[in-house]
């Protein structure tokens, strides 16, 4: 799967660390492991180098999970980490953020419904 290229159904190249789980004990420990059926859902665990758990995604088995929202995540959290910012849904780099004090929120807010109203 990580060794089998994008456009054939993998990961492709990625530079990011994937974890195995073999004896399904982080799926147990986790509660997605469906213990009936002997496998686990798909989830997704984003940890950080602090060992803090920053996000959850836990979808049923015919639906499957986005390498690009995935990646999209990791460089929200780099982003507020590094910047102390928040970045809004559907943020990506380089896009606007929030700085989270009530008059720069409401800065934020105004331009980017204004923008959209246009």
């Amino acid at each position: 799967w990580i060794n089998t290229p994008r456009e054939q159904g993998g990961l492709g190249k990625i530079q990011i660390p994937l974890l195995s789980d073999l004896t399904h004990q982080i799926s147990k420990d986790y509660g997605v492991y469906l213990q009936d059926v002997g496998h686990a859902l798909r989830g997704l665990f984003i940890i950080d180098g602090r060992g803090i758990l920053r996000q959850i995604t836990m979808n049923d088995l015919p639906v499957g999970r986005s390498t690009d929202e995935t990646l999209r995540l990791l460089q929200a959290f780099q982003y507020t980490d590094k910047h102390g910012e928040v970045c809004p849904a559907g943020w990506h780099p380089g896009a606007d953020t929030i700085i989270p004090n009530p008059e720069e929120k409401l800065k934020y807010f105004s331009k980017t419904y204004e923008t959209k109203k246009n």
